[in-house]
């Protein structure tokens, strides 16, 4: 199971609007399976149905991590217009088989969902969400 603070849970669902109709991406730090931290990305690919990480701004991200005694716990990113689950794309460039895929669905605007997953070797898990104050 994969905690995440309400505030970080919120932040990713107004990333995800603020960004709509492109895909939004993002980094999530904190220590073993809860999140403690949030980093917006900037989607390089600018598309609604891609997205690419600089990796100047990732290579920032993980000093940052060090710096605070944090790991990537995750990486998110939204899919405006389809469902929470990975593309088959996701899952091809899935290059991190210890860190959580977290994908926000923008599918019914009014009622995003966000789901985790562990990807590995072209294998998807669903991974429980729960969302901690």
């Amino acid at each position: 199971m994969l905690k995440i603070p309400e505030k970080i849970y919120l932040d990713i669902i107004d990333h995800a609007r603020a960004g709509f109709p492109l895909e939004i991406c993002g980094i999530l730090g904190g220590k073993g399976d809860t999140v403690s931290a949030i980093y917006r990305m900037v989607n390089t690919d600018a598309k609604s149905d891609h997205f690419m990480m600089d990796p100047r701004e990732q290579i920032s991200v993980m000093k940052d991590l060090r710096l605070k005694k944090l790991e990537m716990t995750a990486f998110y990113h939204s899919h405006p217009e389809g469902p929470a689950n990975p593309s088959a794309e996701d899952i091809r460039l899935a290059f991190y088989p210890d860190v959580y895929s977290l994908i926000i669905s923008l599918e019914e605007p009014d009622r995003p969902v966000l789901n985790a997953f562990k990807i590995s070797d072209g294998q998807v898990k669903t991974i429980a969400l729960e969302v901690i104050l």
